[in-house]
C-alpha cells in the first residue's frame, strides 16, 4: 500500500489524481490533502471519499467552513492544519508519495519540504524547477523526483529506450493553443474568455492562460532542461494540434521514440504515483481503427515569443527565471482582471526581465553565487512589485 499526499487537491490535477486512486484502492492510501480554500464543498467531498488523516488550508476561516462541511457529509474531520506554511508542514509529515499539483510560485517550499522528508515527488508544479531549479535539483536524490506534466513523463518514458549518451534532441510538443496560426495583430484584442478555450486540454485558469500565450511551454522548456541535464539548444519545441504525442526523443542514429496517448492528464498522474510500474485502468488508449491524421509544425516565435524569451531566460540563469515567472503570475491575474491587454502579458514580462538584468547586474555572465531561498524570495517579490506598477502605469 502506497501512502499518497495531494497538494493542490480541489484543482485539475488534483481531482484526477484522486480519480486514480480510487481505481486502485488495494494500491494507494490517501494520508493528506492540501487546498487554496476557493473550493470547500469540493474539498469536503474528497475528505468523505478518501478519509485522510491530515487536511490543510491556508486560513482559520477555511478550516471553519470544512469542519461545518464535512459534518454536514456525515464524516469524520480530520487534523487541520492552517497558515501559509500548511502544505509544505504537511509534505514534512513524510508519505510514500506527495503529489505537488499547487499552480506557481506557491509550489516551492512544499517542494523542497517532500524532497527534504525523503518522499517520492510526483511533480506537477513546474514552477519549482522553473524558479528554484539548482536548489531544488540539489536537495533531490536521484530519483526521488518524477514528472507529471504529460511532456516531461513522456520525455522520462521514451529515455527508457536508450542511454542518456545517445540522446540528439528533446522534441517537446506544443498545441499551439487556441490562437494557433493567428498573427501578433490578430491578438491585440483577445478577451478573457477565449483565452481560456483550449482546444484540447482542460485545465485551471492559469495554466490554460499560460497555454494561450505559450508561456508555459516556455516553462516546460526550463523544467526539461533542468530536470533531465539537457543542453537549453538541445530542446526543441514543435507544435502538434491533435496533443496526442506528447513530446519525443531523436537518438544520434536517427530514431526518435514518441509517446502517444489521447489527451487525458490521468496517464502521466498515475506514472507519477506509481512510478516506473504502469498501472491498468487509467486512460483510454488510441483507437486504431479509426482514421486519424496528426501534424506537426514549427513555432510561430513572431507572434508566440514566450519560448525564446523562456529559453533565454533559463540560459541566463540564476534568479532570472524567479522574475519572469513572478512577472508572468502578476500579468496573467492582471489580464483576468481586465487591467491588461493579452499581449501585454508577454510584453511586460519581457520588460521587467529586461528591467532586472540591467539593473541588478544578474545576466548570467561569470561566476554565479549560489542561488539560495532567501535570494528566489527576494526576486520574486521585486518582480511581482515592479510589475504590479508597470501594469498601472500602462492601465
Amino acid at each position: 500500500m502506497t501512502d499518497v499526499i495531494i497538494l493542490g487537491s480541489t484543482g485539475s490535477i488534483g481531482t484526477q489524481a484522486l480519480d486514480v486512486i480510487q481505481r486502485h484502492p488495494d494500491r494507494f492510501r490517501v494520508v493528506g490533502l492540501s487546498a487554496g480554500g476557493s473550493q470547500i464543498v469540493r474539498l469536503a467531498e474528497q475528505v468523505a471519499m478518501v478519509q485522510p488523516a491530515r487536511v490543510c488550508l491556508p486560513t482559520d476561516e477555511s478550516a471553519d467552513e470544512l469542519r461545518k462541511a464535512v459534518t454536514h457529509l456525515g464524516a469524520s474531520v480530520p487534523a487541520i492544519l492552517t497558515g501559509d506554511t500548511a502544505s509544505a508542514d504537511l509534505a514534512r509529515t513524510g508519505a510514500d508519495v506527495v503529489l505537488n499539483a499547487i499552480t506557481g510560485y506557491a509550489g516551492l517550499e512544499p517542494t523542497l519540504a517532500t524532497l527534504a522528508s525523503g518522499s517520492v515527488l510526483a511533480l506537477a508544479n513546474k514552477e519549482s524547477l522553473v524558479v528554484g531549479g539548482p536548489l531544488v535539483m540539489s536537495a533531490a536524490a536521484p530519483g526521488q523526483i518524477v514528472p507529471v506534466d504529460s511532456e516531461h513523463s513522456a520525455f522520462a518514458q521514451a529515455l527508457r529506450s536508450g542511454t542518456t549518451g545517445e540522446v540528439a534532441r528533446f522534441i517537446l510538443t506544443a498545441s499551439g493553443g487556441p490562437f494557433r496560426g493567428r498573427t501578433r495583430e490578430q491578438l491585440a484584442h483577445v478577451r478573457v474568455e477565449q483565452a481560456l478555450a483550449h482546444p484540447t486540454w482542460d485545465m485551471g485558469r492559469v495554466v490554460t492562460i499560460n497555454s494561450s500565450t505559450l508561456v508555459n511551454k516556455g516553462l516546460e522548456l526550463i523544467e526539461a532542461a533542468i530536470l533531465f541535464g539537457v543542453d537549453w539548444d538541445r530542446i526543441q519545441v514543435v507544435v502538434h494540434p491533435q496533443s496526442v504525442v506528447h513530446s519525443m526523443i531523436e537518438f544520434q542514429d536517427g530514431s526518435t521514440i514518441a509517446q502517444c496517448s489521447p489527451p487525458d492528464m490521468r496517464l502521466p498522474i498515475a506514472l507519477g504515483l506509481s512510478w516506473p510500474d504502469r498501472l491498468d485502468d487509467v486512460a483510454s488508449p488510441c483507437d486504431w481503427t479509426q482514421a486519424r491524421t496528426w501534424t506537426f509544425e514549427p513555432l510561430d516565435n513572431v507572434t508566440f515569443p514566450a519560448v525564446e524569451l523562456a529559453r533565454t531566460v533559463g540560459k541566463k540563469g540564476g534568479t532570472i527565471p524567479a522574475v519572469f515567472n513572478a512577472a508572468n503570475e502578476v500579468c496573467v491575474d492582471a489580464f483576468c482582471a481586465g487591467n491588461l491587454g493579452f499581449l501585454g502579458i508577454v510584453d511586460t514580462v519581457e520588460a521587467i526581465v529586461t528591467r532586472y538584468i540591467e539593473g541588478s547586474g544578474d545576466d548570467g555572465s561569470g561566476e554565479q553565487l549560489t542561488v539560495t531561498l532567501d535570494h528566489i524570495r527576494t526576486a520574486d517579490a521585486w518582480a511581482r512589485q515592479a510589475a504590479t506598477e508597470a501594469i498601472g502605469r500602462n492601465s
